[in-house]
């Protein structure tokens, strides 16, 4: 007991719940709250003057948005009003027209052999050629693939390995 008395310490009388009737115990450091609650609380204060400054700038007129404000952490007690966001189309309606297009594309049905017209799904295989086939006809020797192998070997060879010529040595 004399070591309470002389670092000035008290012993908490009994566990203290939290203020906000969550169930789980606060301390005097997180102001009465559990850990979660006070988190929670924090992250409110910060979004509710994240929204204050970017109102405030955007009333202001000024288009830095620095953030460089002090954020003020001290026991205030906000309370932030749930904020309705209503999206604003500012393209032309001529785009639902094109858009149209892109549904019927995904309404076209099942992918298929290019070859023999199976149903292929998510097992199809892509050639260069830009087709889609079945794992019978994936080869390029078995549905007449019109890619030039031969040339695109070349040229990524070519590509890859640049002639390199080294400078005539002058004779001593």
């Amino acid at each position: 007991m004399e070591s309470h008395d002389e670092t000035g310490c008290q012993a908490p009388e009994g566990p203290i719940l939290c203020i906000n009737n969550c169930g789980f115990f606060g301390s005097a450091a997180t102001m009465n709250m559990c850990s979660k609650c006070h988190k929670d609380m924090i992250l409110k204060q910060q979004q509710a003057q994240l929204a204050a400054s970017s109102i405030e700038s955007i009333v202001n007129g000024n288009s830095s948005g620095n953030g460089k404000e002090p954020v003020v952490a001290g026991a205030v007690d906000v309370q932030a009003a749930p904020v309705e966001m209503k999206i604003i189309s500012t393209e032309p309606s001529s785009d639902a027209a094109s858009s149209k297009p892109a549904e019927m594309k995904a309404k076209e049905g099942p992918s298929r052999c290019t070859a023999c017209r199976k149903r292929v799904g998510l097992t199809g295989f892509s050639c260069r050629c830009g087709n889609l086939f079945c794992a019978v006809h994936r080869y390029s020797d078995k549905h007449d693939c019109p890619f030039d192998y031969r040339t695109a070997a070349r040229d990524a060879i070519a590509k890859a390995n640049p002639v390199v010529k080294a400078e005539k040595l002058d004779k001593i």
